[in-house]
């Protein structure tokens, strides 16, 4: 049985460089032998993490929904836009109320590749730090490299695909890497 892996940007506008990003990286891990779910988190609208709210109304159905999706997986594939040198708000609200649905043990055993795009010199490499932490905190292992890519408004193709071949073969390596990572610890 090959490795389950959850791909997502943490973005949800449409035209989002990261989800681009997020279907190069699907696409890499089918080549390298692993099965990916490319999600979209607007399919998962979530208000604003609120403690009280929480109190009153328990955790939404749409984060009960993305947890069950993560808990049918192996590991992750993220492309993490950054905000102001840190992860996006939709993507920390995300993770802020999957980690309120068991404590988090949808979370437990994963191994998650990071990745992230922008139009910027560092190509969000500064956000990828934090989302590190984010995960290392929830009890995700997250590989050693990860991937920025800088001037990503000029990165993609009319096909979709990084017209860069090095840029191309960085991702399917990192796929392959996460596919054999994630395999192996399925096995254990």
């Amino acid at each position: 049985m090959s490795a389950r892996i959850l791909v997502f940007a943490g973005s949800a506008r449409r035209g989002s460089l990261n989800k681009k990003l997020a279907g190069v990286l699907a696409q890499a891990v089918r080549d390298a032998g692993g099965e990916a779910s490319l999600i979209d988190l607007a399919d998962f609208d979530m208000l604003l993490y609120h403690g009280d709210w929480e109190s009153e109304n328990g955790v939404p159905e749409r984060a009960r929904a993305l947890n069950t999706l993560l808990q049918s997986h192996d590991g992750l594939a993220l492309a993490s836009p950054e905000n102001n040198a840190s992860v996006s708000s939709l993507m920390k609200n995300t993770l802020d109320w999957l980690s309120r649905i068991d404590a988090g043990a949808a979370f437990q055993g994963k191994t998650a590749l990071l990745t992230a795009a922008s139009p910027g010199a560092l190509g969000g490499l500064r956000g990828l730090n934090h989302l590190r932490d984010i995960l290392h905190t929830l009890g995700v292992s997250t590989l050693p490299q990860t991937l920025a890519i800088s001037r990503a408004h000029e990165a993609f193709g009319q096909d979709g695909k990084l017209s860069d071949a090095r840029q191309q073969s960085q991702v399917e390596k990192l796929a392959a890497r996460l596919v054999a990572v994630t395999g192996a610890v399925k096995a254990l």
